[in-house]
């Protein structure tokens, strides 16, 4: 049996972790939150890409699709979550499965940050339990893909 393989994606501003508000997205920069990743899951395979750009996560979310090699997507699409139709539409494009996570429960937060534009073409979303919600959504995918 394949190893699963995830690729962690993130959007803008979550370069900035650990230094940008750390009373809602906590203490721990976003190099801590992958390293934590390969040490709790090792039977994972995992990448990391971060952009602050919106055009680069589309293309990175197409080359996931023709050349393949993922067998799931954990996407914290920072601002992009609220407003990025071209991101809706590219999640929506592609076969792998694509889990939305938030470090913050967006449900709890400002007006406009409670509505996500992408979760209806994501398979599943964990928002609210901090860098646990990469964790979660890494067991999510195992699950998907029949291997929990």
């Amino acid at each position: 049996m394949s190893r699963t393989s995830i690729l962690v994606m993130n959007g803008p501003n979550l370069s900035r972790l650990g230094k940008r508000e750390p009373e809602i997205y906590g203490q721990r920069t976003l190099e801590e939150i992958n390293n934590g990743l390969v040490d709790a899951f090792p039977e994972i395979r995992f990448g990391f890409f971060q952009s602050e750009h919106e055009g680069a996560l589309l293309e990175k979310l197409f080359e996931i699709e023709d050349k393949g090699g993922w067998s799931g997507v954990l996407l914290n699409a920072g601002a992009l979550t609220h407003y990025s139709v071209a991101l809706r539409d590219a999640i929506s494009a592609v076969k792998v499965p694509v889990v939305e996570v938030h470090l913050s429960n967006i449900y709890a937060r400002e007006e406009f940050r409670r509505k996500s534009v992408i979760s209806e073409v994501c398979t599943g979303v964990i928002s609210g339990f901090g860098v646990e919600s990469y964790h979660l959504g890494a067991r999510a995918i195992l699950g998907l893909v029949g291997k929990a």
